[in-house]
C-alpha cells in the first residue's frame, strides 16, 4: 500500500533526497520478521537505486528477510531540538522496497568495495585486504529503492 505524505509542503526533492542518502553515514533498517517489528541501526552505501549492507551469515535480521523481503531504511540527516517550539528542525529520507540476500562472491565484491570506498576512501589495497579476509563469514544485503521518500520539518523550510 502506497500512502501520500500528508504534509506534502514539507516534501524534499529527489535531489535532495538523493544528497542525504549520498553524505549520510548511518541508518535504521526496519523488517518484519512474521510476528513483530524488527529494526536496527546499520552504516551503508547508496549506488544506482540500490542500498547495500554487510551483515553476518546469521542472525534475526536474516530470518526477517526470510520471512518478509520487504522494508524500510531511514536515514536522519537534522534533528535539532527547538525546545521553546515543542518540536525538532529535522531532515530525513525513508528508502522503501525489497531485500534480497547476496551470498554470491561476484555480487558481493563490488558492493564491499563501495562501501569500503565511503568510509575510508582512497585506501583501496587495505580495502582489499579486509574484503578478502571478511568474505567467509559475511554476507551482504541489498535493498532496492522502490520508493525514496525524504521530508523536512517546516522550521528548515525557509532555509
Amino acid at each position: 500500500m502506497k500512502y501520500e505524505m500528508r504534509r506534502a509542503k514539507q516534501r524534499l526533492s529527489p535531489e535532495e533526497s538523493l544528497d542525504i542518502l549520498n553524505k549520510g553515514s548511518s541508518g535504521v533498517l526496519a523488517l518484519w520478521d512474521g510476528e513483530e517489528p524488527y529494526a536496527v541501526p546499520l552504516s551503508y552505501v547508496y549506488h544506482g537505486g540500490k542500498l547495500y549492507f554487510h551483515c553476518a551469515r546469521a542472525g534475526r535480521k536474516l530470518e526477517s528477510i526470510k520471512v518478509c523481503p520487504r522494508a524500510s531504511f531511514c536515514v536522519v540527516a537534522a534533528d535539532d531540538v527547538i525546545p521553546e517550539k515543542y518540536t525538532t528542525a529535522y531532515r530525513s529520507v525513508i528508502v522503501s522496497g525489497p531485500l534480497r540476500i547476496l551470498t554470491d562472491e561476484a555480487e558481493m565484491v563490488p558492493a564491499l568495495h563501495l562501501l569500503a570506498e565511503k568510509y575510508n576512501p582512497g585506501h583501496s589495497e587495505d580495502a582489499e585486504k579486509e574484503i578478502s579476509a571478511g568474505l567467509s563469514h559475511m554476507l551482504m544485503l541489498e535493498l532496492r529503492a522502490d520508493e525514496i521518500s525524504g521530508k523536512q520539518g517546516k522550521e528548515l523550510l525557509n532555509q
